[in-house]
């Protein structure tokens, strides 16, 4: 019996974390049904590499941006940089972008501009914004909320963690929100009671690997493969079949990653 078909909307595996076993980690995510995956291109120096690993394997799109953190020591991303991307055939998504003021807060400006830019070649090329936010809630929804004003753009909150506020502006401007392997730890009650609240039509899954395993593989690297962990979990928490809850969240992701419709 072949397992439900789910996709991983978000992971990293240009990572050193992979170097060494690439098609062995695409390999074990198609056996647990993980038919697609999209890896993020965090500085746009490496673009190069991010395509190669997506013009090499047939399951894998990407998509490119400047990750928050890295805002202040990369070069600024000009629109007309991020817009060209879109020209090939595989990219599917600007970012990742946002702010995180966790552990960068002194570059917030600089964060914002950036955020800025890649909103800009979101809405002109209208593929999905891929937000990264931490510790920056209000910023973060004012930001959104402001430049959605001036001009539609669709997005989707990647691993989103933040609070019910912030998870209610992204939906109200029409965003997605992305299920990660935190809404799988124990203790993330209260943010599954977040995204019971979210329509179902606007939830997505992914892993972030190599980061934030799912049990029980919690503390250990990440792998697409597991974001059927993490689904397994969801459909808990929505109190559905994990077969209708992988059919739901594969007519969400196409319904916003046009281009990497199969």
């Amino acid at each position: 019996m072949s397992l439900p078909l789910i996709t991983d909307s978000h992971c990293h595996l240009d990572f050193p974390d992979f170097a060494d076993e690439l098609p062995d980690v695409i390999a074990r995510a198609l056996d647990a049904g993980v038919h697609r995956m999209v890896t993020i291109c965090t500085r746009l120096r490496q673009v190069d590499q991010v395509r190669a690993i997506a013009e090499a394997h047939a399951p894998v799109f990407w998509a490119a941006g400047t990750h928050p953190m890295s805002a202040a020591e990369e070069p600024m991303a000009t629109v007309e940089e991020l817009v060209a991307l879109a020209d090939h055939p595989k990219f599917v998504a600007i970012g990742e972008s946002g702010l995180d003021y966790h552990y960068t807060a002194e570059s917030a400006e600089v964060q914002k501009e950036s955020l800025r830019i890649h909103i800009a070649a979101a809405r002109e090329t209208q593929l999905p914004l891929v937000i990264h936010a931490r510790a920056a809630d209000d910023d973060m929804a004012a930001i959104l909320t402001e430049e959605y004003k001036a001009g539609a753009y669709p997005c989707v909150m990647h691993c989103f963690s933040s609070s019910k506020e912030l998870a209610k502006a992204a939906i109200d401007l029409g965003f997605y929100l992305s299920m990660s392997g935190i809404t799988a730890f124990p203790k993330s009650g209260e943010l599954r009671d977040i995204f019971r609240e979210v329509p179902k039509d606007r939830i997505l899954v992914e892993t972030d690997s190599p980061y934030l395993a799912p049990p029980p593989h919690r503390g250990k690297r990440n792998e697409p493969a597991y974001s059927a962990k993490t689904a397994l979990k969801a459909a808990e928490t929505f109190e559905m079949d994990y077969a209708d809850f992988a059919a739901l969240t594969e007519a969400n992701f196409d319904r916003l990653f046009t281009k990497a419709k199969l």
